[in-house]
């Protein structure tokens, strides 16, 4: 039928092209397709290819259509239908052949288009061949290599992880809770390190698994780890038969566990053993070379992450240890009061920071609590504040002032060969009054709890953190007076128990204010509540926790004393003066004679503040010997006596020590190096302790 209508219709000279043999050799069907006339000539081999018989085809590629599916017949026209139109001279295709037998087999063309002079395209010149082998070959290639890539892709995405790890336990947690071993077909594994010659074993495998004396073993001994340690080769255990006979102490263990087959790798990290992996599997026969290669892959990655995490834990007990040993040992008993202090290092980190807390027990039953926290997360912040818990200590005991505390603490900082600021709160109570002086250099707010519970923070005027202050000649601390009730609760902390990542640090300040507020009542509870909220947390900074609760009255002891330095135009510490004297007389029980005592301790600090310049130190307390007596101290810089004069009838001063003298025991001026102190004394009723 094709040679007749070639007959009726012109047609090219060389019409149908003819097959080269190489072509019919390797089952490469030829095609011509005439575009004029629409004639396409197909040889045997390509009619073969379609399944058809000579006197089924027509010689027109629609008499194909029986053999080709509706839409790879679509599918095929399009690609050829585009080719001619952005002038391609060659296309390829795959496409789907329907069988007689009704089965679908691949067929691959690929063809070259001629055009005439103009660029019209006149006919098409190509070849057909069955691609099934072909595409199936093909298939198991991807299969091959995607099992490839997914397992090179655990280890890859494994050792992403491993990098974040950073403790031996994150490293096993990691390799336990990740895909990874389910992808490798493993169902769990086995890790030991080596320490001091013998392998520990850190991760026991699946449950039932561990078999008694194992925690420790010696290199030398017949287990697998320790086969893999001593040759620094892995050992593929292939079957349940090579298991039992190479390791008859430990297959009678795991026997019932279901286990065929196992991976043990030796952990190397720069050129030594550090340990062992062990990767057991289930329903496994052998191990394919790319397995062994990963596997191998696998461990050194493994090995990598271990050292590191080892030398972390290694360098952060270190640290750890010497900030263990530069806080307190141990707090001291102190009479009408109750303490807990707590410590918590980060977590997050390879160092330590320089956080610390201290209690003083100073003369006459006063007590200082310091807070404090150093720049930095190192062993060197560590060492800094070991030497500034003991200057602060000694200035303490010295029996400065507060602010003269704050003050030399933050000189011998800045004296100190480092960079280091560091931020501080101290607080120096006394219990029988009650009243704590505080002082702030750029440290958070304390909180004070009362006796119901409730919680509120304490604003307390500050300074520039110790070491800036003294770089910046900005050395003056101001002193804040509170009173402290029976059952109320200081709260001093750092501020790693209020931080949180992406939040305000009021907002830190309010949720600790409302965990203290439905927290405990009894303050070793209390304090370990609040360091348990950081750890749920995830708290990266070190905390340092102090609270101090006032038990109730206690009997003020002789030489007990009170202090505030009342700087000139400074109109806050004058009212925290008299807050002190108020409180003092109250607590030490002047009786009717309180009145007295506050007005001559006022006129005295005025006196002071208005003919001198400098400030004064205003000191209260109570004197042993025959009767109890409270005097009052104001001492300042100006060498110049007070005298008492007579103010006349219309005098609106000169009154001042004229009153002091009536009211007074007895008083007096004594000189003290540049300055002078005047004082008064009060006999005040005998009473016994509560």
């Amino acid at each position: 039928m094709a040679d007749r209508a070639a007959g009726a219709l012109s047609l090219p000279d060389d019409w149908p092209a003819h097959a080269d043999v190489s072509l019919g050799l390797n089952r490469m069907g030829c095609f011509d397709w005439d575009l004029g006339t629409g004639l396409m000539h197909l040889d045997p081999i390509g009619l073969d290819v379609f399944d058809m018989r000579p006197d089924e085809y027509s010689g027109r590629p629609e008499s194909l259509s029986a053999r080709v599916p509706a839409d790879e017949a679509i599918r095929l026209d399009t690609l050829v239908t585009q080719a001619l139109k952005r002038g391609a001279e060659h296309y390829g295709a795959y496409f789907r052949v329907r069988r007689r037998d009704g089965t679908l087999r691949w067929t691959h063309t690929q063809a070259c288009v001629r055009r005439d002079e103009t660029g019209r395209p006149v006919r098409i010149i190509g070849i057909v061949r069955d691609a099934t082998q072909e595409i199936a070959d093909s298939a198991a290639r991807l299969d091959l290599d995607e099992s490839r890539r997914m397992q090179t892709s655990v280890v890859e995405s494994t050792t992403a992880a491993l990098a974040h790890a950073r403790t031996v336990e994150d490293v096993i947690e990691l390799l336990k809770d990740s895909d990874g071993l389910e992808l490798l077909g493993a169902t769990s594994l086995v890790m030991g390190l080596l320490e001091a010659g013998r392998i520990h074993l850190v991760a026991e495998g699946p449950e039932g698994s561990f078999v008694p004396g194992t925690r420790w073993t010696r290199v030398d001994e017949q287990y697998p780890m320790s086969e893999v340690v001593r040759t620094l080769a892995p050992r593929f255990i292939e079957s349940e038969e090579d298991f039992a006979a190479s390791y008859p102490v430990l297959w009678p263990h795991i026997s019932g566990l279901g286990i065929s087959a196992a991976a043990y790798l030796p952990l190397i990290a720069q050129a030594r053993p550090i340990g062992a992996l062990g990767l057991l599997y289930r329903d496994k026969q052998g191990f394919t070379p790319d397995e062994r290669n990963l596997l191998v892959a696998l461990g050194s990655s493994i090995a990598q992450s271990l050292a590191r995490a080892v030398l972390y834990e290694q360098e952060h007990d270190l640290a750890e240890g010497l900030q263990q040993a530069m806080l307190p040992r141990r707090i001291p008993d102190v009479p009408g009061a109750q303490i807990a202090v707590r410590y918590r290092s980060a977590r997050l980190g390879r160092d330590i920071g320089g956080d610390w807390y201290d209690i003083i027990a100073l003369p006459g039953g006063r007590v200082g609590a310091v807070i404090g926290d150093v720049q930095g997360h190192d062993t060197h912040a560590a060492a800094v504040m070991g030497q500034l818990r003991i200057v602060l200590r000694a200035y303490a005991a010295e029996g400065h002032t507060p602010a003269t505390v704050m003050a030399r603490a933050s000189v011998f900082l800045h004296e100190l060969d480092t960079d280091r600021f560091a931020t501080c709160t101290y607080a120096e109570a006394d219990l029988s009054t009650g009243v704590v002086q505080i002082v702030r250099a750029g440290h958070v707010d304390p909180l004070l709890r009362d006796k119901d519970g409730s919680c509120r923070r304490l604003p307390v005027h500050g300074g520039l953190p110790l070491g800036l202050s003294a770089e910046f000649g900005r050395l003056e601390y101001p002193v804040s007076t509170v009173e402290l009730d029976p059952g109320q609760t200081l709260l001093l902390y750092t501020d790693g128990l209020v931080e949180q990542p992406g939040a305000d640090l009021d907002d830190g300040m309010q949720l600790l204010t409302a965990l203290v507020d439905s927290g405990p009542r009894d303050l070793q509870l209390l304090a370990d509540r609040l360091c348990e909220v950081v750890d749920e947390r995830g708290g990266d900074d070190d905390v340092a926790l102090l609270l101090l609760r006032r038990r109730g009255a206690v009997a003020p002891q002789a030489g007990g004393r009170l202090q505030q330095h009342v700087a000139q135009n400074d109109p806050e510490a004058l009212r925290s003066s008299r807050h002190m004297v108020r409180a003092a007389v109250r607590a030490w029980g002047a009786g009717d004679r309180a009145d007295e005592i506050e007005l001559a301790a006022d006129e005295l600090i005025t006196n002071a503040l208005m003919h001198t310049d400098g400030g004064a130190v205003v000191t209260a307390r109570v004197l042993s010997g025959p009767g109890r007596r409270l005097r009052v101290e104001v001492e300042d810089r100006s060498s110049a006596l007070p005298r008492r004069r007579d103010a006349g009838e219309s005098g609106v001063s000169g009154r001042g020590l004229m009153l002091v003298d009536r009211i007074s025991d007895a008083w007096g001026v004594e000189s003290r190096g540049s300055g002078k102190c005047v004082w008064c004394e009060f006999a005040i009723p005998d009473r016994e302790a509560p």
